[in-house]
């Protein structure tokens, strides 16, 4: 086995996190079709919660019905869609009418540019990243067919985005907008986000923030990062295939009407045209739920302070993931495989892309024999993918945890790793 033996002086993390607790929230652990799988396939969905797997199952038998309709199943309905917001808000670090919930964080995105284009003059500029997912990249990207001059911020060598480069690309003080990853969902380097929204802002430009790839690892407190758009999505949160937005009622009242034209009015309404499916929407809650019950265990001593509960989840949840990334970090270095990103696991999210000399997708299928659960490919990111040398249509193998993977899981997964290394897969 690789490093998961009980030290003699437990650390606080060992006295604290129950693997056995937090795994019997997830369904999934229960399936006897997943039994002997290691599921490293996180970043790409992770597994739903038993509250959103309940609240969904609820809304589907007793509430399929008009939501706010003036009837009891209707009002159930609307008062379950609602409790979404109302759960998240305190997760998040802002009021609960600054959660929009969408389709997808593509469309979500897709929607959001339209609504800033309409309030641009012409001379106008963007930031996108060379490092982002091609989700919050494409569409402002497509704004440059109206006129709008796009700057991209490029990585380094390593696939870093260094604030230097961004610090010249906003000295002109024609920067509108900033749109950046909270983290990559290649490198893993987790960006400073509040040091990235403060430059934006001081430079008169809004920040648009993808979180999509750091928000498994513990949702945000958005508010102190000092994000004016921050998005994820739910079925990486543990929850529904939802895309979420956060912004403010004022910022939604500034930007064009995307919605109905009698929405107009209801902040709500002016940036997700497209509802969603009212059942995700009300199963959403259950993420939030969850988030409870894990601090309600660990912390049993009672807190009213929610960004005290934030805090504290998100670093058990943080110090756990890092505990299990470390052996798979060290075994991918000393393999001879080329590691995306940095080694450390202190600075990145347990989301590990490597290049192991043959097509990702290659190597997924091989590692799948042995039972282990990945995927391969550019996984959105092609412009990232390129910059680092690679062929976009080849890709990486990508391996990717959280909380809930055991260490026996990451053995399963380091045990592959070396069947591939030696092509005994």
């Amino acid at each position: 086995m690789f490093g998961f033996s009980r030290p003699d002086s437990p650390s606080d993390e060992d006295d604290v996190f129950d693997m056995e607790f937090v795994r019997s929230q997830f369904p999934a652990f229960m399936e006897p079709k997943l039994a002997g799988w290691a599921f490293f396939e996180n970043a790409g969905g992770s597994y739903p919660c038993l509250q959103v797997v309940d609240r969904l199952t609820e809304f589907y038998r007793r509430n399929k019905v008009q939501p706010y309709a003036p009837y009891p199943a209707g009002r159930a309905a609307g008062e379950q869609m609602d409790e979404s917001a109302t759960a998240l808000a305190p997760w998040l670090g802002v009021p609960e009418d600054w959660i929009h919930f969408g389709p997808s964080t593509t469309m979500n995105v897709y929607v959001l540019s339209r609504a800033f284009r309409e309030t641009w003059d012409e001379g106008a500029a963007i930031v996108v990243t060379q490092q982002d997912h091609e989700a919050n990249s494409g569409a402002w990207r497509r704004l440059a067919d109206a006129g709008v001059e796009v700057r991209e911020w490029t990585v380094d060598e390593a696939g870093s985005l260094q604030v230097e480069t961004l610090a010249g690309l906003l000295a002109d003080g024609r920067v509108k907008l900033v749109a950046f990853p909270h983290c990559s969902n290649i490198v893993g380097e987790i960006n400073p986000a509040a040091e990235i929204c403060a430059m934006a802002r001081d430079a008169g430009a809004v920040s648009v923030v993808d979180g999509v790839a750091m928000a498994p690892h513990g949702l945000p407190d958005v508010g102190e990062l000092g994000a004016d758009v921050y998005l994820f999505s739910t079925y990486k949160t543990f929850g529904p295939h939802l895309g979420v937005m956060v912004a403010s009622p004022e910022l939604a009242m500034r930007l064009a009407n995307q919605g109905h034209f009698f929405n107009a009015a209801h902040p709500g309404k002016r940036l997700t045209p497209a509802g969603p499916d009212h059942a995700q929407v009300a199963a959403a809650a259950g993420v939030a739920h969850y988030l409870d019950a894990f601090d309600l265990h660990h912390f049993p001593e009672a807190d009213p302070d929610p960004r005290a509960r934030r805090t504290r989840v998100r670093t058990l949840i943080r110090a756990r993931e890092r505990k299990l990334t470390a052996p798979l970090l060290e075994h991918v270095v000393d393999s001879g495989f080329r590691l995306l990103g940095p080694s450390d696991p202190q600075t990145r999210a347990p989301t590990l892309a490597i290049d192991v000399g043959m097509p990702g997708e290659t190597a997924a299928e091989r590692l799948a024999g042995k039972g282990v659960m990945c995927g391969g490919g550019h996984f959105y990111a092609w412009r990232l993918i390129e910059a680092l040398g690679l062929a976009p249509e080849r890709g990486a193998l990508r391996l990717s945890l959280l909380h809930y993977t055991s260490p026996e899981e990451v053995d399963q997964a380091i045990d592959a790793l070396e069947a591939l290394a030696s092509r005994e897969v």
